[in-house]
Formats: structure tokens, sequence, C-alpha cells
């Protein structure tokens, strides 16, 4: 069994105890919010976030306790064989978010870039295909238990993501840091207008998971300068994605 859609306790507990003798392994789709603190780096062993209210279903509000809430549920009815897959940013072709997509999006386009925070700050982000065919053989092999489902398998940097972004797309773009601060001031959204940009000390962790337990058991990752090729030809034979940093508030922010 391979659950990606569970994100309420009550509901999860129903497709737990219907499918308790049915299946070897219960697969859960999990995420990397679980966790309470994103100040700094972390592995399976941090604790997860609790809900204040243990009714609340509102995943809007409360999206990282309640998927921690259902892993502790699967764990109640499968014990080892249930695997939770604290999935960190999932990109690549089809995704609606357009949460990595801007960045090969904007690269190919060429000109001036605006580029968020510092150069040196961490990324983290995992190709779909690549976690779904991981997933597929956990399902059949394991290991239980949590395990964080993200990448690159080496440590990337933003500047080096971007750096990879202009020789991928054969890009004549240039690229300018601006400061969090500056853009923080400025009202830019951090993550959704300008994606793989989480500023704030609470978050300095945040995209620094460890990845070793799952390098351990299989998850094979392909470069992302792969992914991005894919996902821009996708992006433009789709149209039109989610609206992010638009050109014209670029060129003012520039």
């Amino acid at each position: 069994m391979i659950d990606t859609s569970g994100f309420v306790p009550r509901i999860v507990r129903q497709s737990g105890e219907l499918l308790r003798d049915a299946v070897g392994r219960y697969v859960f789709v999990s995420s990397i919010s679980v966790y309470a603190d994103f100040s700094r780096p972390y592995d399976e062993t941090a604790a997860t976030g609790e809900l204040d209210d243990p009714t609340s279903e509102d995943v809007s509000a409360h999206y990282g306790p309640l998927k921690a809430a259902c892993e502790r549920i699967l764990d109640e009815i499968y014990g080892e064989r249930s695997t939770h897959v604290r999935a960190g940013l999932i990109i690549g072709p089809y995704d609606p978010t357009d949460r990595f997509t801007y960045w090969p999006v904007r690269i190919a386009e060429g000109g001036d870039v605006l580029a968020p925070g510092e150069p040196g700050r961490p990324v983290q982000f995992i190709d779909a295909r690549d976690l779904a065919i991981w997933m597929i053989a956990l399902a059949a092999n394991g290991p239980g238990g949590p395990i964080n489902a993200t990448g690159p398998t080496t440590p990337l940097t933003m500047g080096e993501l971007l750096n990879k972004l202009i020789a991928a797309m054969g890009s004549d773009c240039s690229v300018t840091w601006i400061d969090s601060d500056t853009l923080v001031a400025a009202g830019v959204q951090p993550w959704t207008e300008l994606p793989l940009w989480v500023p704030g000390p609470e978050y300095e962790g945040f995209l620094q998971a460890s990845i070793s337990r799952a390098l351990e058991a299989g998850l094979a990752l392909r470069p992302v300068e792969q992914t991005a090729v894919d996902t821009l030809a996708w992006s433009r034979a789709a149209g039109e994605q989610r609206e992010t940093l638009g050109r014209e508030r670029e060129r003012e922010l520039l």
C-alpha cells in the first residue's frame, strides 16, 4: 500500500485498519513539515510537531502536525510494517505549484535574474519520478519507520544550483543577488513568489534534512540538470502555471 493522500488522522486510521490484514507494508507519504524545529539541520530522530487541538482537521493551518499524527496512528496499527516517507520539496514535470519550475523557466529566458538571499544557502528537493520509483521498492522491501526523502545526494547551495541551471539551459543570463532583508521589506513572499527561498533564523535548517537513511535504503537521484531540462520542456508545452515573481516586479526590485 502506498498512501499518497493521507492528511487527516481520522481518515488515515480508517484506511490503515481496513487494510491491516490485506497488505504487507503501508508506505505513507508524509512530509519534512512534520518536524517541530527547522532552525538547524535535522534527521529522523528530531522531535515532530504536536496539535494544540487533537480534534483539528484543518490541513492548511496544521499540515505538519497532522501528518505527524497520521504517522503515529499507522505505527500503532502496523508497527514495523509502516514506513513514513518524509518527503521534501517534490519537483519535476507535471508539478502545478511552480515551486521549482520558476527557476529553469526564468534562467532559460536570460537577462538579469534576481537571486534571493545568499549564494551559499543550502537547498534541497527531489524529482517526483525518483521518489515514486523508490517508494515502490520500499513497499516491497522496507525498511520501516520514518525516512527523510529529498536530495540531491551531495549537498547543494542556491548559487551552485543556479550555475548548474545556467549551464544546462545554455543561458546567457546574469545573476544579481539581493539579500533577504531587502526582499522581505519589499513585500516579496518567500517560497511561493520566489521559490526555494525561506529566510529567517527559524528556517535556517529547513532545507538541510539528513538523507543518509534514504540513501542506505536505495534512494537513487538523477542529476538536477536532467530534472530541470525535463521540467522546462513540460512547462513550455503545458502553458501558463501558477503566478510567481513577475518580470516587471523583478525589474523593479533589481
